[in-house]
């Protein structure tokens, strides 16, 4: 990302998506856009770099995977140069600062040692000229090198990088503060903002003067450029080789103009008509004003921007800018339940399931887990019993051969499917009192190995199952006969998933292919388009309300990335795009329709990673992730009816482990949980219950199902709930910030004392004792 040089407002980015975007940043105080100016698709691949053109208004140099492009914004369609490919991939670029020369670095990988290779390319008057320096370090330390641009057959001079500022956290970015704003009575030369992982930093670097603070040293401080453009983008590519105007600013505080500043419209100024102005209005000179410092978000487009201020006294204060959507899952927090809810010394785990296996299901009454014995052996243990599990006799299925995908009936929790590696589908029944001696109901059809098995969400007794001979089978339970047979695939089928109407099939393919079926209209896929480059398995779910399809894959670089495809639109590839990780399992998808949350771990993964998909770009919003101190084998979601809303659960999952099953539950941060989060928790859908049979929707029907409340009849809605007048808890800065004098002080401690001491006017305690009579007292003496 890139501030204009010319518009302190004006914001480039890039990201992932393929898009580069100009935000308009408006004052602090006034809302900030939730949207782009203006969207450019170069179309080249991952964008890497965006930068400003020094002179001209409306130039960008954009760096995207392998090529570098010079685009004016004014242009829309295509860019004005689309530079020679580099052999690997890009790394930084930097204009000259009379805007004739563009440098670009790259990587290029080679067996025996590292190399860099830097490319300057002329771009005068449409002649593009390229030479090339080479680069190479045989130790793996970092240096600096100064070429001359002149002669580029070797470096001039090179130096060792020395440290020689320490500082106390992790450096994430640094960035330096223009020129105008730093403090030149100080006699600061260089004001840097470092990044750490939670702070921002500034480090000034200063040079000892005498009288520093007092006089201005002009040989430190030679004037420096406007801000004022010299020519168009158009003046430039037609061969203009302007400079920007020599009415250079003074750095000298008694020179620089003094500029009233006028008094704060009562709303906001409407934004500009275009995002780059070509013929921008002349400003004479530049004053000191607020600098931004903006901040990516990882593996999102989302943009902190950081807007400071320079007080009098010489403080800094910032001010936080979010421009773009939020959620409010974004600090969601996954904790494991206590241990007395957890299944554990569970013994002969199988951990080779296939990878389009999830590893284990569960319902709301067992969970049924593959084992590594013989005869593929599928162990099943009931949830309303956790605790330690005996060694030996384990109940078990005697599924004859290896498990290679299984799943609970969602109309029937005591019906397990098992698919096999004989091409056997098999049904088992879990009787209420416990497994017992029992024959599986067989379903024949498929000629090789079976994939994956599936239930429609909508219709009972409805199943469809993918194999290793390149069909998709459905098939009637109730009857037991195959009653369609859908084709197209060309490579393995990774992964199905119905649609929320259960209308519709979509799958994703080895051949790089998402399809999307209408099985009761049509054999073959009614869309396809490309899906994910890699080739080593993904997922597939719809989410938005069926408008979306979700794939997680991989690329070519073998990262593991989620990709978002139109389901109206799958020709035309996915409409977003993030990269997550590189690891080797697939990731595996839990979406929530009722949040529009996704919840993605692989096999052997060590974290959950949680966004939230939204319609619109960016489409990915990134979440707080969940991570366990030991790897896990999968999750298996349960019901919302399992999420304690007293609590603000969202999710409850069950995660396997190497010898348990352990309830995870995913909640959201709330500070008044005394009232119901209908925010957070809309009617959920009745998912147990079946919308209509088989042989209905086979016929044509269709249905929907039921939506209940998950509202506790003694809780109240936080939308209802009364609205608290403010307290104010502390006392005005003033009263801690107030002076005392000498006098005021003594009297304060006067008065402590003497309160310790008691009042002088109270009778002291002996005064109240009672004496003898004078008469007795005489009596007394005369005795004696």
């Amino acid at each position: 990302m890139d501030f204009s040089p010319f518009d302190e407002s004006l914001l480039a980015t890039c990201s992932g998506d393929e898009t580069v975007k100009l935000w308009r940043l408006r004052d602090p105080e006034s809302a900030q856009p939730s949207e782009a100016e203006l969207t450019l698709h170069p179309g080249h691949g991952k964008l890497e770099l965006v930068l400003f053109h020094p002179t001209s208004s409306g130039l960008l140099a954009v760096g995207a995977t392998n090529s570098p492009l010079v685009w004016d914004t004014s242009r829309q369609d295509a860019p004005l140069a689309v530079l020679e490919q580099h052999s690997d991939q890009l790394q930084s670029l930097s204009w000259k600062p009379d805007g004739s020369l563009l440098a670009s670095s790259c990587k290029v990988s080679s067996s025996n040692k590292p190399k860099t290779v830097n490319i300057f390319i002329s771009l005068l008057s449409k002649t593009i000229s390229k030479t090339r320096i080479r680069s190479t370090a045989q130790m793996r330390g970092r240096e600096v090198r100064l070429w001359d641009s002149r002669k580029l057959s070797s470096s001039v001079s090179s130096a060792s990088l020395v440290s020689h500022c320490l500082t106390d956290a992790p450096t994430r970015g640094v960035c330096a503060v223009p020129k105008l704003d730093l403090d030149v009575m100080s006699c600061e030369v260089v004001r840097v903002l470092q990044l750490t992982d939670s702070h921002i930093v500034p480090i000034s670097y200063q040079v000892p003067r005498k009288n520093s603070g007092h006089e201005f040293h002009a040989d430190l401080y030679p004037d420096t450029v406007g801000a004022t453009p010299a020519m168009s983008a158009g003046e430039w590519w037609q061969g203009g080789n302007k400079q920007v105007p020599m009415e250079k600013v003074s750095l000298n505080p008694d020179k620089r103009p003094k500029i009233a500043v006028p008094p704060r419209p009562a709303h906001p100024l409407p934004p500009r008509a275009s995002p780059l102005d070509s013929s921008p209005a002349p400003v004479p000179a530049r004053v000191p004003r607020p600098y931004r410092v903006c901040l990516v978000h990882t593996d999102s487009f989302f943009f902190v921007c950081f807007v400071f201020h320079v007080l009098p006294n010489g403080d800094t204060v910032g001010t936080v800018i979010c421009p773009g959507p939020s959620t409010k899952f974004r600090h969601i927090q996954g904790t494991v339940m206590h241990r007395d809810t957890h299944i554990t010394n569970i013994r002969g785990l199988n951990l080779t399931t296939p990878g389009e296996c999830d590893g284990f299901c569960a319902n709301s009454k067992h969970v049924a887990v593959p084992l590594a014995t013989s005869g593929g052996q599928i162990g099943v243990f009931e949830r309303s019993k956790p605790g330690r599990q005996p060694d030996t006799n384990v109940p078990t299925f005697q599924n004859s051969v290896n498990v290679a995908d299984l799943c609970w009936d969602p109309f029937d929790p005591h019906r397990l499917a098992v698919a096999g590696d004989d091409a056997k589908i098999r049904l088992w029944q879990v009787p209420e009192g416990g497994l017992f001696l029992c024959s599986p109901f067989v379903l024949l059809g498929h000629t090789e190995k079976i994939y994956s098995i599936k239930f429609h969400p909508l219709a009972s007794g409805l199943l469809v199952s993918s194999s290793y001979d390149l069909t998709v089978r459905l098939w009637n339970l109730d009857s037991g006969d195959q009653v369609k047979l859908l084709t197209g695939h060309e490579d393995q089928v990774f992964a199905m998933a119905w649609s929320p109407d259960g209308k519709l099939l979509a799958t994703v393919c080895k051949d790089g292919k998402v399809r999307i079926y209408e099985p009761r209209k049509s054999a073959t896929p009614v869309q396809e388009g490309p899906g994910p480059g890699g080739h080593r398995g993904a997922r597939i779910v719809w989410v938005c309300e069926g408008k979306y399809l979700l794939v997680s894959g991989f690329n070519v670089q073998s990262e593991r990335g989620l990709y978002l495809f139109s389901a109206d639109s799958l020709s035309s590839g996915a409409v977003g795009n993030i990269n997550v990780d590189v690891s080797p399992s697939i990731l595996i998808p839990f979406y929530d329709p009722d949040t529009s949350v996704v919840i993605l771990t692989g096999k052997g993964d060590t974290r959950v990673h949680i966004y939230e998909i939204v319609p619109e770009s960016p489409y990915f919003v990134e979440c707080s992730s969940f991570n366990t101190p030991e790897p896990h084998k999968g999750l298996a979601f349960l019901a919302k009816t399992e999420c304690n809303v007293q609590d603000v659960e969202i999710a409850v999952a069950l995660m396997l482990t190497k010898t348990t099953v352990e309830p995870v539950s995913f909640k959201v941060p709330r500070v008044k949980k005394e009232f119901f989060q209908d925010d957070v928790y809309p009617d959920t859908t009745i998912c147990w219950e079946p919308a209509l049979t088989a042989a209905a929707w086979l016929s044509g029907s269709n249905g929907e199902h039921k939506k209940m409340s998950l509202k506790p009849k003694d809780m109240i809605p936080v939308s209802e709930a009364p609205k608290e007048v403010p307290v104010k808890k502390y006392m005005p800065s003033s009263y801690y910030l107030e002076e005392k004098t000498d006098e005021q002080k003594k009297d304060e401690l006067l008065s402590a004392m003497v309160a310790k001491l008691g009042n002088l006017d109270d009778p002291l305690p002996q005064e109240a004792f009672e004496g003898v009579d004078e008469d007795e007292w005489v009596c007394r003496q005369l005795e004696c």
